[in-house]
């Protein structure tokens, strides 16, 4: 007679590995599904996330002296601002409350600021009104006046300071009394935006009402050239972009983002797209 004790237990020994190679199996089916959905809901957030800027790197630029890098608020006058000076002042209001600067900054018409065509933003005025010898100490923060035989537009808390509302312009003398530093600005670039392959150009507003896109190319066409305005259609909303030039290599641009940058402008190397 064939002894079945060991076909019995050796049937059951299949039977349970078995068993334990399909749960196996099983559970590396779901634990694969589960991989996949973490890669899966990575990469909507990566496709989600906003575009990374940083520091153009400056390694092959020198450095900084200390005291334009300190936070501290002024530094000794520049050599290109004069001590002092006579010029044409007027002033602006209400009109333009709220609108952004050429700084960046919402326009405050009851803070002491106002808009030069050439000095950097944070220089540091006193400005006296000839006819009663009034003064008042004020930010640059923004560009203009935009009309011609006019040299200084001072915010309204400025000129009712030194009785400039009523005439509406006035001959004021200027002394430059230094320059917060904390209007200097680092240039920055995105890899994304950027590439490694030119041209690129220099972006130094962006802006959601194209009157203030205008009035910045204005502003930068003081000084600058070849400046101009591009569109781009970002999450159902549209920007109106204000560029500057078309460079072959990012150093090429670098060096006149840095100029802009050190005088209080918002600066970003990318690509050089077509103007409108």
């Amino acid at each position: 007679m064939q002894d079945t004790r060991y076909t019995i237990h050796d049937k059951k020994y299949r039977k349970n590995s078995l068993s334990c190679i399909l749960h196996l199996v099983a559970s590396l089916h779901i634990e694969s599904l589960r991989l996949a959905s973490c890669i899966l809901i990575l990469l909507l957030f990566a496709s989600c996330a906003p575009i990374h800027y940083e520091a153009y790197p400056e390694t092959s630029y020198p450095k900084a002296s200390p005291s334009e890098t300190k936070p501290p608020h002024t530094k000794p006058p520049d050599a290109v601002v004069p001590k002092s000076k006579n010029i044409v002042a007027s002033w602006y209001g209400s009109d333009f409350h709220g609108k952004p600067t050429s700084s960046g900054e919402l326009y405050n018409m009851y803070t002491k600021t106002c808009a030069h065509k050439e000095y950097p933003f944070g220089t540091r005025l006193k400005v006296t009104n000839i006819s009663n010898d009034k003064s008042v100490e004020c930010t640059v923060n923004d560009r203009g006046p935009f009309i011609a035989g006019r040299d200084l537009d001072l915010s309204y808390a400025c000129a009712k300071e030194i009785g400039l509302i009523g005439t509406g312009t006035g001959k004021v003398r200027i002394e430059h009394l230094g320059r917060d530093t904390r209007y200097v600005k680092e240039v920055r670039y995105s890899p994304a935006r950027a590439g490694s392959e030119g041209p690129f150009t220099i972006q130094a507003g962006s802006y959601k009402d194209m009157s203030n896109a205008s009035r910045m190319k204005t502003a930068l066409e003081f000084k600058y050239s070849k400046v101009y305005i591009t569109k781009a259609e970002v999450n159902d909303s549209t920007y109106f972009r204000v560029n500057i030039g078309k460079f072959s290599t990012k150093d090429d641009a670098y060096r006149v983002a840095k100029t802009l940058a050190d005088e209080g402008y918002s600066t970003l190397i990318k690509h050089y797209d077509e103007r409108i």
